[in-house]
């Protein structure tokens, strides 16, 4: 069963062009740039500094798939590369998101609120003034992973198809 799905996904990779496996990289990307932002705008999850950096990653791959699909390029495949250690990075960037939300190390200087203790309206001034939520608090989970844990799952995920894929697909016309 298990190597019956092997062999799909390896057909399947194998008569890709990369010009389509770059946007269909780039449709992900914008796809989960969507979700990041229906969770924000339509659920209200305010994301932290970590958060928005995950995104950064997802926006590069959408830009340069999009590109490497418009313009046939010779450098189609070196686009896909750039791609992949864009997911790479990206999964790395949520791996520290994790450990963070797990208290395994701390986060960066912006991921905590240093209030400033001279007078109560400087503190409220200053909590009403922060606009990212803390690094190290989950604000949703589900099946006891958070958004962080299932982005370090996708972007490892989507770099290793995309650096598979780069060694299967077949060349461009």
């Amino acid at each position: 069963m298990s190597l019956k799905i092997f062999d799909v996904l390896h057909n399947n990779i194998t008569n890709l062009t990369a010009r389509r496996m770059a946007l269909l990289a780039a449709l992900i990307s914008l796809f989960a740039l969507a979700t990041a932002y229906t969770a924000e705008y339509g659920f209200g999850l305010k994301p932290c500094i970590l958060c928005l950096y995950q995104r950064v990653p997802f926006a590069v791959v959408a830009v340069l798939g999009l590109v490497a699909f418009l313009i046939n390029t010779p450098y189609t495949r070196l686009i896909l590369a750039f791609c992949g250690l864009a997911f790479l990075t990206g999964s790395f960037i949520a791996f520290f998101h994790s450990g963070v939300e797990l208290h395994w190390w701390a986060g960066t200087d912006s991921c905590v609120t240093k209030l400033d203790a001279s007078s109560v309206e400087a503190i409220r001034a200053q909590i009403m003034g922060t606009k990212a939520a803390r690094c190290d608090e989950i604000q949703w989970s589900f099946l006891g992973l958070s958004m962080a844990n299932y982005n370090v799952l996708m972007s490892g995920g989507l770099a290793a198809l995309t650096f598979l894929g780069l060694r299967l697909i077949k060349k461009d016309s």
